[in-house]
């Protein structure tokens, strides 16, 4: 479960979708606290959903082979391979605009990805990127739409696989309140880097962090088709062995 959590964690907190996004509410008026705003309602998505999920396995995992373990591990290689899935997709997709073909439909074909990424769930458009209502609440968030904005672009694909594996945890060993805070944190991690960059040094800052989102949106496919299929990968085979061992 550790090893799992880590994985998804990265994955969460290496996304580009959220770090560009967060680039220009933390660099706006009031971006310190409009950026506080933002990772706080990221944060807390991260504990609703373990907070659920605990409730309903009453901090107990289920036995190994029981019908309920068997369904955590088939969603979970579900996951996986929608992950690959996307990831391919996405590869193919971003291959063949660089070639000069429109791709437009493949593009919105793959907004629907289990990576969390689709169009209504992350603001985004037919292409993959932000719809204009969310580019306009990115250049000049209110404390509610900074919020709302942490929600709306949560990786949500990739929630649902830490949902699942936080399943496998046991609440009577203190240490699996540790692992779920690592990853709580390490999911978080970015948004917190940038965020403490920009209260201790905010000139520096102002300029590294638009060069950083510039660089993003020039890398953010080529980020997405290797998050996805390395995560995909690992889950997939993962679980395919537990499933068949």
């Amino acid at each position: 479960m550790v090893l799992d959590l880590l994985l998804i964690g990265l994955a969460i907190a290496l996304d580009p979708l959220p770090i560009m996004a967060f680039v220009l509410v933390v660099t706006s008026a009031r971006g310190v606290w409009k950026g506080l705003v933002f990772i706080l309602a990221w944060f807390a998505c991260l504990v609703a959903v373990i907070a659920i999920v605990l409730a309903v396995t009453g901090g107990q995992p289920p036995a190994p082979r029981s019908p309920p373990g068997v369904a955590a591990l088939a969603v979970k290689l579900a996951i996986g391979l929608g992950l690959v899935v996307y990831g391919l997709r996405r590869r193919r997709t971003m291959r063949r605009v660089r070639a000069g073909a429109t791709g437009g439909e493949d593009s919105a074909t793959t907004s629907a990805g289990a990576g969390g990424r689709g169009t209504t769930l992350r603001g985004l458009d037919a292409a993959g990127e932000p719809s204009a209502a969310t580019a306009s609440a990115m250049e000049s968030p209110s404390m509610w739409g900074a919020a709302a904005l942490a929600v709306l672009l949560q990786p949500w694909g990739l929630v649902a696989a830490g949902a699942v594996t936080v399943i496998e945890a046991n609440t009577s060993h203190p240490a699996t309140f540790v692992a779920l805070f690592g990853f709580c944190l390490l999911g978080s991690a970015g948004l917190l880097a940038a965020e403490l960059y920009i209260v201790f040094s905010p000139e520096a800052a102002q300029v590294r962090l638009h060069g950083l989102r510039a660089w993003l949106v020039g890398h953010k496919e080529q980020a997405i088709v290797v998050g996805s299929l390395v995560l995909g990968l690992w889950l997939t085979a993962q679980n395919i062995y537990l499933l068949t061992g």
